[in-house]
């Protein structure tokens, strides 16, 4: 069965169904005619004989024969015996002769003959509440017979024609039915391979077809995303390992134009190692990302070391733009329950962001906001607007003030801050602010 298409297995299983329907129909058929015409040789039987019994006299103390209206056809056979003498013998089978004369004097009762195809049925005849003799009429069996197995040959006739109408209407059924479904499952694969932007778009699922549809339409969707997110998950990533790369060869090629004190190559040395780590901190960041979404246990961080950790990255940025950069104490130790490289890359990106905008000073403050801890990243330059608050986490977008500020950037670290926060059910924003800009940070306490 699991080498035949479903097509095939639907007739077959609905071939099955109907053949043991018209099996039951055929042989309950059968059974009820049977049992009818033997009702019926059994009352004609009686009949015949409650005749005879009618139309017996009685005269002087003896029993004599009147003529029966029954009797009169070519076809009846009734015995009449008294005690003494045989009073009517129709001609028979001599089988059927010695059945007759054992039903002399027996109660009233049918007995078969089989060889001659006939029924027998004895009554006594009753004189004054004596029995003075039996009656013993004969039917035929044949036409009953013959009856039966014209009906049982018809009625097989039929079932193996309603057997093939349902093969032949069947099979046009399925292949009906199923051929949408073919094309669907067809167009689906087609889509996901060249162009997902196609849906079948059949309306609310009220039918077997259009609930496949639905399916369908939401597995695209599903497919969809998830490329989309492969294909930002590529562009974070390259964005976010492109700086270190870029210094490690610039170091390395400037190593190499000449020859150099060995101070020179220990200072290099060191550059070439502090860009390695933080390649590797980025990668242990975004393994880590993937592990959670995964649903794999996480670890936890001090936030206020995380906070440190992420601000002493931009440290070199802020420097060179002259940015006061301020971590604010918690009152209280506070622990986050993400991963300490998974919270600097989701705190870095933010902090970079404010140290490009920012006209004099940066400000990070921690703090406790029902179950989650909260960071704050705040600047005094030219802010987020309110159009944009949403449309800057989208990948390679920049906002307006980067027009104005000529900052350099492709527009990914606040998606991939923001991709990451939500990777460990927590949050990347821009609040809304009078002056300057203001972005929150809210992640899991540890």
């Amino acid at each position: 069965m699991r080498r035949l298409g479903i097509r095939r297995r639907l007739l077959l299983v609905q071939l099955a169904a109907v053949a043991l329907a018209v099996a039951a129909l055929v042989a309950g058929f059968n059974l009820v005619l049977q049992t009818t015409l033997d009702r019926d040789a059994r009352d004609l039987a009686r009949s015949r004989a409650t005749a005879q019994l009618n139309s017996l006299r009685v005269e002087h103390g003896r029993v004599t024969v009147g003529e029966a209206p029954d009797n009169r056809s070519a076809d009846s056979s009734v015995w009449v015996f008294t005690r003494a003498r045989t009073l009517e013998q129709p001609r028979a089978p001599a089988a059927v002769q010695q059945a007759v004369r054992n039903l002399i004097g027996s109660p009233t009762r049918f007995v078969d003959v089989p060889s001659s195809d006939t029924r027998l049925y004895a009554a006594p005849v009753l004189v004054d509440g004596k029995r003075a003799g039996t009656v013993v009429a004969g039917v035929s069996l044949a036409p009953y017979e013959e009856t039966r197995e014209a009906a049982l040959v018809a009625s097989f006739i039929l079932g193996i024609v309603i057997l093939l109408l349902v093969t032949l209407v069947g099979w046009w059924v399925l292949g009906a039915s199923l051929r949408p479904v073919v094309r669907m499952t067809r167009q689906a694969a087609a889509w996901s391979e060249h162009d997902l932007d196609h849906r079948f778009s059949l309306g609310p699922p009220n039918d077997e077809l259009a609930e496949l549809a639905a399916t369908l339409d939401g597995l695209l969707d599903r497919i969809a995303t998830s490329l989309r997110r492969e294909r930002r998950f590529s562009a974070e990533l390259s964005h976010e390992l492109r700086t270190p790369l870029a210094r490690v060869l610039a170091q390395c090629e400037f190593a190499l134009q000449r020859q150099r004190q060995p101070e020179q190559y220990q200072r290099t040395l060191e550059l070439i190692h502090g860009n390695a780590d933080q390649l590797a901190r980025t990668v242990d960041a975004l393994v880590a990302a993937a592990r959670h979404e995964a649903g794999a246990t996480h670890g936890t961080a001090d936030a206020t070391a995380v906070a440190n950790t992420a601000a002493d990255a931009c440290i070199g940025l802020a420097d060179e733009r002259q940015i006061a950069l301020e971590v604010t104490q918690p009152k209280q130790p506070l622990r986050i329950g993400v991963e300490s490289d998974l919270a600097e890359r989701i705190l870095q990106p933010v902090v970079e962001n404010a140290c490009r905008y920012a006209t004099s000073c940066v400000h990070i403050t921690i703090e406790r906001a029902d179950a989650a801890i909260r960071y704050q990243i705040e600047d005094d330059g030219p802010g987020v607007r309110d159009d944009e608050r949403e449309r800057i986490f989208d990948p390679g977008i920049r906002g307006a003030a980067a027009t104005v500020a000529g900052s350099a950037g492709a527009g990914l670290g606040l998606a991939l801050a923001r991709r990451l926060a939500r990777s460990v059910d927590g949050e990347v924003k821009a609040e809304a602010t009078t002056t300057g800009g203001r972005f929150t940070i809210r992640l899991p306490t540890g």
